[in-house]
């Protein structure tokens, strides 16, 4: 349920955030604000489960501000303060009111996922062909830009190829939001290889101010849009451990959870274990790239 905050209507929730309308600005531009809410769910297999990761909203707010400084020479973002509600502090910001596209933009440097079983159907990625021979976890020759269609909640993100993008938005911003994905994702990788992550891809979302300029929106680069994987362990050939929550994708297909992802039934409960280990995971990745204690 959304939460009851003075100044604020809500307007949406998605799997994880929850977005409001606030009261015009008092400032000269009168400009609309909306007030982001990073709420402690998790989602997987497009089911919201229960129970939520204690910290976890807070944590992908905090990565999310230190990724936008890495990236601000850039690209834009539209966070406009962190000056929030007493009742949503840490978790919430204040951001500008944008156009958004409706299409996920996605940068893959490494083969796993959605992409390795368009792959292993097609030989191609979104269009993109790939070289024969590639396995899951597989550096790809270069990372490439594979849009997605932004699916309502309880439905199923679609692979689409750059054509049908341009087909949506036209080819200008189309090229416009594959050149900025591919340079941020190039600058991501390069930091997070530093810090001994690996980025094997991830989603972003950009919208338009009314003059045209691009804005990066939404969140950036947190283990919800991406996968990380520790470097020192790296093993193309299989399934990588990684500091995001593909496990605990990994355990809801696991015989200890006894459920069925063909059965369209809600998954099981998560277990405390689950919970507590998906959290440090969460930390570990925010510490290890940000060099900051949680």
């Amino acid at each position: 349920m959304p939460l009851d905050i003075p100044g604020a209507t809500h307007l949406h929730s998605g799997k994880v955030r929850d977005l409001y309308s606030l009261e015009p600005a008092d400032d000269e531009t009168g400009e609309e604000r909306l007030l982001m809410v990073a709420s402690d769910r998790i989602s997987a297999f497009d089911f919201i489960l229960t129970p939520g990761i204690p910290d976890k909203g807070e944590i992908l707010t905090r990565m999310s501000l230190w990724w936008f400084d890495q990236l601000a020479d850039l690209v834009p973002n539209h966070v406009v303060s962190t000056a929030v509600p007493e009742k949503v502090r840490g978790r919430a910001l204040v951001v500008e009111k944008l156009d958004m596209f409706p299409v996920e933009c996605v940068a893959r440097g490494y083969l796993t996922g959605s992409g390795l079983a368009d792959y292993e159907a097609t030989g191609e990625v979104c269009g993109v062909p790939l070289p024969p021979g590639l396995v899951d976890g597989s550096r790809l020759p270069e990372p490439i830009f594979t849009p997605a269609t932004k699916a309502e909640l309880g439905e199923h993100d679609e692979n689409v190829s750059f054509e049908a993008v341009t087909e949506t938005i036209g080819l200008e911003s189309a090229t416009a939001l594959k050149d900025l994905t591919l340079r941020i994702y190039a600058r991501a990788e390069e930091i997070a290889r530093e810090r001994g992550i690996i980025l094997a891809d991830t989603k972003l979302e950009f919208g338009a101010r009314p003059d045209g300029t691009i804005v990066l929106g939404d969140e950036v680069l947190t283990p919800d849009s991406s996968r990380f994987w520790p470097a020192d362990s790296y093993q193309p050939g299989r399934a990588q451990p990684s500091y995001d929550k593909q496990f605990v994708r990994n355990w809801l297909v696991s015989p200890e959870s006894g459920w069925d992802r063909a059965s369209d039934e809600q998954p099981p409960t998560l277990p405390d274990e689950i919970v507590a280990k998906t959290r440090e995971r969460y930390v570990q990745a925010y510490e290890q790239l940000t060099g900051q204690a949680f």
